[in-house]
Formats: structure tokens, sequence, C-alpha cells
């Protein structure tokens, strides 16, 4: 399986520990993957300024590692984004109070 593809499959499987772990089911999110596949709605999502209404939902349940961001921050995926990218992510988890 290609790494991009691991990505896709990892980012959909984060969408269903957030619905059976926490009861939020994020279908917008779900959507995006499916149209873009995972690097790019990755790409897509965290290029929002201010970040998104999901991830501010995952801070409210305290599983922020969950998000996104904490997706693409990962070891195995360090070569699907710029390092511009991963600043922003370990940049927008250290502001709310995330342990990266």
């Amino acid at each position: 399986m290609s790494i991009e593809k691991q990505f896709t499959k990892d980012m959909i499987e984060i969408y269903h520990r957030a619905d059976k772990e926490c009861g939020y089911r994020a279908t917008r999110f779900l959507q995006v993957v499916g149209e873009k596949g995972g690097v790019a709605a990755a790409k897509s999502l965290i290029s929002k300024s201010g970040g998104t209404d999901g991830f501010a939902k995952l801070w409210e349940l305290r599983r922020l590692d969950l998000s996104v961001e904490a997706l693409v921050l990962r070891e195995e995926y360090s070569e699907l984004f710029t390092q511009q990218e991963k600043d922003l992510c370990k940049s927008r988890l250290k502001d709310y109070g995330y342990n990266i």
C-alpha cells in the first residue's frame, strides 16, 4: 500500500474513532476526504486560517490526538508534507495545549 493510501486510510480511521469514542460525527470531513483523498484534504484543512470547526470540537472533547494536525505530524507521513505545513500543525497543537 502506498504511503498516500495509508494516510487516507488513517484519515478515515480518525473519523471513525472520533465518532465511536467521542460521539463526534464529522460528516463533512469524511466527504472532503472522499472527494480529494487524504493528503489533499489534510493540506486544505490545515491551511485554514485559525483552524477548523472540527479542530475546535476535538479540543473541546480533549481529543486533539484525533486531529488532522496530529496525524500530519506522525513520523511515517513526514515526506507527504512540507516543513511549513508541519510547523503550522505543530504550532496549532501547541497553542491549544497539546503535547507533541
